[in-house]
Protein backbone atom coordinates (compact mmCIF):
# COMPACT_ATOMS: atom_id res chain seq x y z
CA UNK A 1 0.00 0.00 0.00
CA UNK A 2 1.44 2.90 -0.87
CA UNK A 3 1.79 5.34 2.38
CA UNK A 4 -1.47 7.31 3.17
CA UNK A 5 -3.37 8.55 6.25
CA UNK A 6 -6.89 8.33 4.31
CA UNK A 7 -9.00 5.14 5.83
CA UNK A 8 -12.89 5.01 5.93
CA UNK A 9 -14.49 3.32 8.17
CA UNK A 10 -11.34 2.90 10.29
CA UNK A 11 -13.34 3.64 13.53
CA UNK A 12 -15.57 0.36 12.83
CA UNK A 13 -12.92 -2.16 12.60
CA UNK A 14 -11.99 -4.46 15.08
CA UNK A 15 -8.13 -3.00 17.38
CA UNK A 16 -6.27 -6.27 15.17
CA UNK A 17 -7.88 -4.43 11.81
CA UNK A 18 -6.73 -1.53 12.55
CA UNK A 19 -3.14 -2.46 13.32
CA UNK A 20 -3.19 -4.53 10.48
CA UNK A 21 -4.09 -1.30 8.19
CA UNK A 22 -1.80 0.71 9.68
CA UNK A 23 1.34 -1.71 9.25
CA UNK A 24 0.57 -1.85 5.84
CA UNK A 25 0.88 1.62 5.25
CA UNK A 26 3.08 3.02 7.75
CA UNK A 27 5.48 -0.21 7.30
CA UNK A 28 5.39 -0.60 11.38
CA UNK A 29 5.63 -4.58 11.87
CA UNK A 30 2.27 -5.28 13.16
CA UNK A 31 4.26 -7.39 15.86
CA UNK A 32 5.92 -4.73 16.96
CA UNK A 33 2.77 -2.10 17.05
CA UNK A 34 1.16 -5.28 19.48
CA UNK A 35 4.70 -5.37 21.53
CA UNK A 36 4.79 -1.82 22.03
CA UNK A 37 1.26 -0.92 23.06
CA UNK A 38 0.16 -4.10 24.64
CA UNK A 39 -0.66 -3.00 28.66
CA UNK A 40 0.88 0.44 27.91
CA UNK A 41 4.18 -0.93 26.59
CA UNK A 42 6.63 -0.72 29.59
CA UNK A 43 7.10 -3.19 32.49
CA UNK A 44 7.23 -1.82 35.87
CA UNK A 45 11.04 -2.94 35.90
CA UNK A 46 12.08 -0.51 33.06
CA UNK A 47 9.39 2.08 34.70
CA UNK A 48 11.48 1.80 37.92
CA UNK A 49 14.58 3.27 35.77
CA UNK A 50 12.22 6.17 34.42
CA UNK A 51 11.32 7.72 38.15
CA UNK A 52 11.84 7.39 41.19
CA UNK A 53 9.76 5.49 44.30
CA UNK A 54 7.75 3.28 40.74
CA UNK A 55 5.04 0.87 41.94
CA UNK A 56 4.10 0.63 38.66
CA UNK A 57 2.82 2.15 35.22
CA UNK A 58 -0.16 4.04 34.26
CA UNK A 59 -1.29 3.33 30.69
CA UNK A 60 -3.25 5.49 28.35
CA UNK A 61 -4.96 4.75 24.99
CA UNK A 62 -3.09 5.28 22.25
CA UNK A 63 -4.67 6.24 18.74
CA UNK A 64 -3.54 7.49 15.86
CA UNK A 65 -5.08 11.15 13.64
CA UNK A 66 -6.18 10.08 9.96
CA UNK A 67 -6.33 11.95 6.88
CA UNK A 68 -3.51 14.51 7.53
CA UNK A 69 -1.47 15.54 5.37
CA UNK A 70 1.82 18.31 5.59
CA UNK A 71 3.47 19.44 2.91
CA UNK A 72 2.21 17.12 0.48
CA UNK A 73 3.13 14.18 2.33
CA UNK A 74 0.45 11.80 3.94
CA UNK A 75 0.92 11.35 8.12
CA UNK A 76 -0.54 8.90 10.20
CA UNK A 77 0.19 10.82 13.25
CA UNK A 78 -0.08 8.56 17.09
CA UNK A 79 -1.82 10.41 19.62
CA UNK A 80 -1.88 9.15 23.37
CA UNK A 81 -4.43 11.14 24.99
CA UNK A 82 -7.51 10.49 27.92
CA UNK A 83 -10.23 12.79 26.49
CA UNK A 84 -12.63 11.86 24.71
CA UNK A 85 -13.30 13.21 20.77
CA UNK A 86 -9.55 14.29 20.65
CA UNK A 87 -8.66 11.90 18.33
CA UNK A 88 -12.03 11.82 16.35
CA UNK A 89 -12.24 15.77 16.09
CA UNK A 90 -8.74 15.78 14.94
CA UNK A 91 -9.43 13.40 12.27
CA UNK A 92 -12.20 15.18 10.99
CA UNK A 93 -10.72 18.37 10.89
CA UNK A 94 -7.38 16.84 9.21
CA UNK A 95 -10.12 15.73 6.22
CA UNK A 96 -11.67 18.97 5.81
CA UNK A 97 -8.27 20.21 5.29
CA UNK A 98 -7.18 17.35 3.19
CA UNK A 99 -9.65 17.83 0.40
CA UNK A 100 -8.38 21.56 0.28
CA UNK A 101 -5.22 21.08 0.33
CA UNK A 102 -3.63 19.97 2.60
CA UNK A 103 -1.48 21.56 5.56
CA UNK A 104 1.41 24.04 4.85
CA UNK A 105 4.57 23.81 7.54
CA UNK A 106 7.81 25.23 8.07
CA UNK A 107 10.28 24.93 11.35
CA UNK A 108 13.05 27.01 12.68
CA UNK A 109 16.62 25.61 12.99
CA UNK A 110 16.52 24.07 16.32
CA UNK A 111 17.88 26.36 18.81
CA UNK A 112 17.93 26.27 22.33
CA UNK A 113 18.83 28.75 24.46
CA UNK A 114 20.82 28.28 27.90
CA UNK A 115 20.58 31.27 30.36
CA UNK A 116 23.26 32.01 33.08
CA UNK A 117 22.28 34.43 35.98
CA UNK A 118 25.07 37.27 37.34
CA UNK A 119 24.13 38.70 40.35
CA UNK A 120 25.93 41.54 42.27
CA UNK A 121 26.81 43.80 39.40
CA UNK A 122 28.68 46.61 40.08
CA UNK A 123 28.87 48.62 36.25
CA UNK A 124 26.16 46.59 33.88
CA UNK A 125 27.76 48.74 31.33
CA UNK A 126 30.60 47.41 31.71
CA UNK A 127 29.97 43.89 32.19
CA UNK A 128 27.87 43.72 29.17
CA UNK A 129 30.68 45.07 26.77
CA UNK A 130 33.08 42.74 28.25
CA UNK A 131 31.15 39.59 28.03
CA UNK A 132 30.12 40.95 24.16
CA UNK A 133 33.87 41.19 23.08
CA UNK A 134 34.19 37.42 24.48
CA UNK A 135 31.67 35.65 22.45
CA UNK A 136 33.80 34.28 20.79
CA UNK A 137 35.67 32.42 24.07
CA UNK A 138 31.99 31.78 25.36
CA UNK A 139 30.98 29.74 22.33
CA UNK A 140 34.24 28.12 21.87
CA UNK A 141 34.18 26.75 25.62
CA UNK A 142 30.69 25.72 24.91
CA UNK A 143 30.95 24.00 22.54
CA UNK A 144 33.91 21.92 24.28
CA UNK A 145 31.73 20.71 26.76
CA UNK A 146 29.64 19.08 23.97
CA UNK A 147 32.10 17.61 21.78
CA UNK A 148 29.43 15.23 20.46
CA UNK A 149 26.39 17.49 19.37
CA UNK A 150 29.39 19.57 17.40
CA UNK A 151 30.29 16.27 15.57
CA UNK A 152 26.42 16.12 14.64
CA UNK A 153 26.25 20.09 12.85
CA UNK A 154 25.15 21.38 16.23
CA UNK A 155 26.88 23.29 19.25
CA UNK A 156 26.78 27.03 20.35
CA UNK A 157 26.12 29.49 17.92
CA UNK A 158 25.99 32.61 19.70
CA UNK A 159 25.65 34.68 22.61
CA UNK A 160 22.85 37.28 23.59
CA UNK A 161 23.23 39.82 26.95
CA UNK A 162 20.11 40.85 28.85
CA UNK A 163 20.03 44.12 32.07
CA UNK A 164 17.29 43.30 34.26
CA UNK A 165 16.31 45.29 37.04
CA UNK A 166 17.39 48.86 38.46
CA UNK A 167 21.31 50.33 38.92
CA UNK A 168 20.90 49.61 42.45
CA UNK A 169 19.76 45.79 42.29
CA UNK A 170 21.40 44.97 38.52
CA UNK A 171 21.59 41.69 37.43
CA UNK A 172 22.82 40.48 33.99
CA UNK A 173 21.46 37.38 31.86
CA UNK A 174 23.41 35.71 29.30
CA UNK A 175 21.78 34.10 26.98
CA UNK A 176 24.17 30.98 24.66
CA UNK A 177 21.97 29.82 21.50
CA UNK A 178 22.22 26.52 21.16
CA UNK A 179 21.89 23.87 17.87
CA UNK A 180 20.08 21.04 19.16
CA UNK A 181 20.17 19.14 16.08
CA UNK A 182 17.27 16.35 16.45
CA UNK A 183 17.39 17.01 20.04
CA UNK A 184 14.51 18.23 22.41
CA UNK A 185 18.13 19.91 24.07
CA UNK A 186 17.11 20.91 27.58
CA UNK A 187 20.53 18.52 28.79
CA UNK A 188 22.93 19.90 26.39
CA UNK A 189 21.90 23.56 27.15
CA UNK A 190 21.91 22.78 30.78
CA UNK A 191 25.39 21.10 30.29
CA UNK A 192 26.08 24.57 27.91
CA UNK A 193 25.29 26.86 30.79
CA UNK A 194 27.33 25.36 33.87
CA UNK A 195 30.30 25.03 32.08
CA UNK A 196 30.17 29.14 30.92
CA UNK A 197 29.00 29.90 33.84
CA UNK A 198 32.48 30.84 35.71
CA UNK A 199 33.85 32.28 33.04
CA UNK A 200 31.02 34.63 32.39
CA UNK A 201 30.98 35.80 36.17
CA UNK A 202 34.81 36.77 35.96
CA UNK A 203 34.10 38.86 33.03
CA UNK A 204 31.58 40.71 34.58
CA UNK A 205 32.86 40.90 38.03
CA UNK A 206 30.18 38.99 39.59
CA UNK A 207 28.44 36.38 40.91
CA UNK A 208 26.96 33.55 39.11
CA UNK A 209 22.83 32.82 39.73
CA UNK A 210 20.98 30.44 38.13
CA UNK A 211 22.02 27.74 35.21
CA UNK A 212 19.46 26.07 32.79
CA UNK A 213 17.54 26.33 29.64
CA UNK A 214 14.51 28.21 29.29
CA UNK A 215 11.21 26.83 27.65
CA UNK A 216 10.55 30.17 25.91
CA UNK A 217 12.10 28.19 23.25
CA UNK A 218 11.17 31.43 20.79
CA UNK A 219 13.74 30.71 18.43
CA UNK A 220 12.74 27.38 17.53
CA UNK A 221 9.02 27.93 16.19
CA UNK A 222 7.09 25.84 13.95
CA UNK A 223 4.56 28.02 11.57
CA UNK A 224 1.58 25.92 9.99
CA UNK A 225 -0.97 27.23 7.71
CA UNK A 226 -4.34 25.97 5.87
CA UNK A 227 -6.79 27.16 3.31
CA UNK A 228 -10.66 25.06 4.04
CA UNK A 229 -13.02 25.52 1.29
CA UNK A 230 -16.76 26.58 2.54
CA UNK A 231 -18.44 23.66 1.31
CA UNK A 232 -16.07 21.41 3.47
CA UNK A 233 -17.49 23.25 6.51
CA UNK A 234 -20.66 22.91 5.52
CA UNK A 235 -22.94 20.68 8.22
CA UNK A 236 -26.06 19.34 7.91
CA UNK A 237 -27.90 22.16 8.96
CA UNK A 238 -25.36 25.18 8.46
CA UNK A 239 -23.96 26.65 4.98
CA UNK A 240 -20.16 26.86 4.76
CA UNK A 241 -20.02 30.21 4.57
CA UNK A 242 -22.04 30.75 7.66
CA UNK A 243 -19.60 28.35 8.95
CA UNK A 244 -17.06 30.29 7.81
CA UNK A 245 -18.30 34.04 9.71
CA UNK A 246 -18.98 31.62 12.74
CA UNK A 247 -15.21 30.41 13.24
CA UNK A 248 -14.02 33.98 12.08
CA UNK A 249 -16.06 35.29 14.87
CA UNK A 250 -15.05 32.54 17.37
CA UNK A 251 -10.67 33.57 16.68
CA UNK A 252 -11.79 37.01 16.91
CA UNK A 253 -13.31 36.65 20.69
CA UNK A 254 -10.42 35.15 21.48
CA UNK A 255 -7.88 37.42 20.06
CA UNK A 256 -9.74 40.80 22.42
CA UNK A 257 -10.38 38.19 25.44
CA UNK A 258 -7.70 36.70 27.52
CA UNK A 259 -10.37 34.31 29.18
CA UNK A 260 -11.75 32.56 25.90
CA UNK A 261 -7.97 32.43 24.34
CA UNK A 262 -7.00 30.12 27.29
CA UNK A 263 -9.91 27.70 26.39
CA UNK A 264 -8.74 28.50 22.54
CA UNK A 265 -5.64 27.67 22.98
CA UNK A 266 -6.13 24.65 25.32
CA UNK A 267 -8.10 23.24 21.76
CA UNK A 268 -4.84 23.68 19.97
CA UNK A 269 -2.44 22.00 23.19
CA UNK A 270 -4.97 19.20 23.24
CA UNK A 271 -3.82 17.76 19.78
CA UNK A 272 -0.22 18.56 20.30
CA UNK A 273 0.60 17.60 23.73
CA UNK A 274 -1.25 14.14 22.72
CA UNK A 275 1.35 13.59 19.83
CA UNK A 276 4.36 15.22 22.35
CA UNK A 277 3.24 12.12 24.59
CA UNK A 278 2.91 9.56 21.57
CA UNK A 279 6.56 10.07 20.95
CA UNK A 280 8.05 9.90 24.14
CA UNK A 281 8.86 13.70 24.01
CA UNK A 282 8.19 16.77 27.26
CA UNK A 283 5.01 18.18 27.06
CA UNK A 284 5.21 20.18 30.20
CA UNK A 285 8.23 22.09 28.43
CA UNK A 286 5.91 22.54 25.31
CA UNK A 287 2.56 23.61 27.33
CA UNK A 288 5.38 25.97 29.30
CA UNK A 289 6.62 26.93 25.99
CA UNK A 290 3.46 27.80 24.71
CA UNK A 291 1.61 30.01 27.17
CA UNK A 292 4.53 31.90 27.52
CA UNK A 293 5.00 32.83 23.98
CA UNK A 294 0.91 33.17 23.70
CA UNK A 295 1.22 36.27 26.35
CA UNK A 296 4.63 37.96 24.86
CA UNK A 297 2.80 40.81 24.10
CA UNK A 298 1.64 41.52 27.16
CA UNK A 299 -1.80 39.56 26.77
CA UNK A 300 -2.67 36.26 26.59
CA UNK A 301 -3.35 35.95 22.95
CA UNK A 302 -4.31 32.83 20.87
CA UNK A 303 -1.77 30.66 19.13
CA UNK A 304 -4.78 30.35 16.11
CA UNK A 305 -6.37 32.35 14.66
CA UNK A 306 -9.09 32.36 11.50
CA UNK A 307 -9.18 34.71 9.11
CA UNK A 308 -11.79 34.59 5.99
CA UNK A 309 -10.48 34.97 2.32
CA UNK A 310 -13.20 35.20 -0.13
CA UNK A 311 -14.97 31.58 0.16
CA UNK A 312 -12.19 29.99 1.97
CA UNK A 313 -11.18 30.07 5.99
CA UNK A 314 -7.95 30.39 6.21
CA UNK A 315 -5.98 29.22 9.38
CA UNK A 316 -2.54 30.27 10.42
CA UNK A 317 -0.48 28.61 13.61
CA UNK A 318 2.47 29.50 15.08
CA UNK A 319 4.65 28.54 18.61
CA UNK A 320 7.74 27.28 19.69
CA UNK A 321 7.96 23.76 20.12
CA UNK A 322 11.21 21.89 21.11
CA UNK A 323 10.39 18.57 20.19
CA UNK A 324 13.07 15.48 19.90
CA UNK A 325 13.57 12.57 17.70
CA UNK A 326 16.69 11.36 19.58
CA UNK A 327 17.48 10.68 23.13
CA UNK A 328 16.21 9.90 26.68
CA UNK A 329 13.12 8.58 26.77
CA UNK A 330 12.63 7.76 22.94
CA UNK A 331 16.07 4.89 23.24
CA UNK A 332 13.93 3.11 26.13
CA UNK A 333 10.15 2.79 25.63
CA UNK A 334 9.13 0.89 23.20
CA UNK A 335 5.71 3.22 22.19
CA UNK A 336 7.99 6.09 21.40
CA UNK A 337 10.05 5.08 19.30
CA UNK A 338 7.34 2.76 17.36
CA UNK A 339 5.35 5.94 17.09
CA UNK A 340 8.16 7.81 15.25
CA UNK A 341 8.48 4.40 13.08
CA UNK A 342 4.85 5.15 12.12
CA UNK A 343 4.85 8.95 12.18
CA UNK A 344 7.75 9.12 9.22
CA UNK A 345 9.13 11.72 10.96
CA UNK A 346 12.96 12.60 9.63
CA UNK A 347 14.10 14.17 12.05
CA UNK A 348 12.84 16.86 15.12
CA UNK A 349 11.86 19.54 12.73
CA UNK A 350 9.91 17.42 11.07
CA UNK A 351 8.47 16.35 14.12
CA UNK A 352 7.30 19.52 14.99
CA UNK A 353 5.50 20.06 11.93
CA UNK A 354 2.97 17.26 12.32
CA UNK A 355 2.24 17.80 15.86
CA UNK A 356 1.96 21.42 15.00
CA UNK A 357 -0.55 20.63 12.08
CA UNK A 358 -2.68 18.38 14.65
CA UNK A 359 -2.67 21.22 16.98
CA UNK A 360 -4.24 23.32 14.14
CA UNK A 361 -6.91 20.25 13.24
CA UNK A 362 -8.06 20.26 16.67
CA UNK A 363 -8.58 24.02 16.66
CA UNK A 364 -10.36 23.88 13.96
CA UNK A 365 -12.91 21.50 15.28
CA UNK A 366 -13.17 23.15 18.69
CA UNK A 367 -14.17 26.24 17.23
CA UNK A 368 -16.56 24.94 14.01
CA UNK A 369 -18.34 22.72 16.88
CA UNK A 370 -19.17 26.10 18.83
CA UNK A 371 -20.34 27.81 15.77
CA UNK A 372 -22.42 24.96 14.46
CA UNK A 373 -24.22 22.20 17.24
CA UNK A 374 -22.06 23.74 20.00
CA UNK A 375 -18.84 21.60 21.54
CA UNK A 376 -20.94 19.04 23.86
CA UNK A 377 -23.03 17.21 21.26
CA UNK A 378 -20.04 15.61 19.59
CA UNK A 379 -17.94 15.72 22.71
CA UNK A 380 -20.74 13.95 25.19
CA UNK A 381 -21.48 11.31 22.87
CA UNK A 382 -18.05 9.77 22.83
CA UNK A 383 -17.83 10.45 26.69
CA UNK A 384 -20.81 8.43 26.85
CA UNK A 385 -19.20 5.23 26.04
CA UNK A 386 -16.55 6.20 28.93
CA UNK A 387 -19.21 6.50 31.17
CA UNK A 388 -20.93 3.28 30.16
CA UNK A 389 -17.91 1.15 30.70
CA UNK A 390 -17.90 2.98 34.27
CA UNK A 391 -21.19 1.47 35.09
CA UNK A 392 -19.91 -2.33 34.10
CA UNK A 393 -21.09 -2.41 30.12
CA UNK A 394 -19.12 -4.95 28.69
CA UNK A 395 -18.67 -5.96 24.61
CA UNK A 396 -21.35 -4.41 22.46
CA UNK A 397 -23.17 -3.35 25.64
CA UNK A 398 -20.96 -0.37 25.67
CA UNK A 399 -22.13 0.93 22.23
CA UNK A 400 -25.66 0.43 23.11
CA UNK A 401 -25.95 1.82 26.93
CA UNK A 402 -23.58 4.89 25.25
CA UNK A 403 -26.25 4.81 22.48
CA UNK A 404 -29.48 4.88 25.49
CA UNK A 405 -28.13 7.25 27.59
CA UNK A 406 -26.90 10.26 24.75
CA UNK A 407 -30.47 9.79 23.37
CA UNK A 408 -31.82 10.02 26.95
CA UNK A 409 -29.73 13.26 27.17
CA UNK A 410 -28.81 12.26 30.73
CA UNK A 411 -25.31 11.10 30.46
CA UNK A 412 -24.51 10.21 33.77
CA UNK A 413 -23.49 7.14 35.36
CA UNK A 414 -27.01 6.51 37.44
CA UNK A 415 -28.52 6.78 33.96
CA UNK A 416 -26.26 4.09 32.68
CA UNK A 417 -26.47 1.55 35.40
CA UNK A 418 -30.33 2.02 34.97
CA UNK A 419 -29.59 1.60 31.02
CA UNK A 420 -27.44 -1.64 31.91
CA UNK A 421 -29.96 -3.17 33.92
CA UNK A 422 -32.98 -2.35 31.53
CA UNK A 423 -30.68 -4.25 29.07
CA UNK A 424 -30.22 -7.10 30.99
CA UNK A 425 -34.14 -7.61 31.86
CA UNK A 426 -35.09 -7.25 28.38
CA UNK A 427 -32.18 -9.83 27.32
CA UNK A 428 -33.97 -12.18 30.19
CA UNK A 429 -37.41 -11.83 29.00
CA UNK A 430 -36.21 -13.03 25.49
CA UNK A 431 -34.37 -16.02 26.93
CA UNK A 432 -37.59 -16.70 29.19
CA UNK A 433 -39.63 -16.31 25.68
CA UNK A 434 -37.35 -18.63 23.72
CA UNK A 435 -37.51 -21.54 26.25
CA UNK A 436 -40.96 -21.20 26.31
Amino acid sequence: MARTSRFPGFYKMTVEERRALVSEATGADTRDIENALEGGGLDAETADKFVENVLGTYALPYGVALNVRVNGKDRVVPMVVEEPSVVAAASNAAKMVRASGGFQATADEPLMTSQIQLTGVVDADRARAAILAAEREIVDLANRAIPGLAVRGGGARSIEVRTLGTPADAMIVVHVVVDCRDAMGANLSNTVAEAVADRLAELADAKVGLRILTNLCDKRRVRVTCRVRAEELATEDMDGNLVIDGVVNASRFAELDPYRAATHNKGIMNGIDAVVIATGNDWRAVEAGAHAYAARGGQYAPLATWKREGAALVGTLELPLALGTVGGTLRVHPGARLSLHMLGATGARDLAMAAAAIGLASNLAAVRALATDGIQRGHMALHARSVAVAAGATGDKVARVAQMIVEARDITLEAARQALENLAQREGDGAVAADD
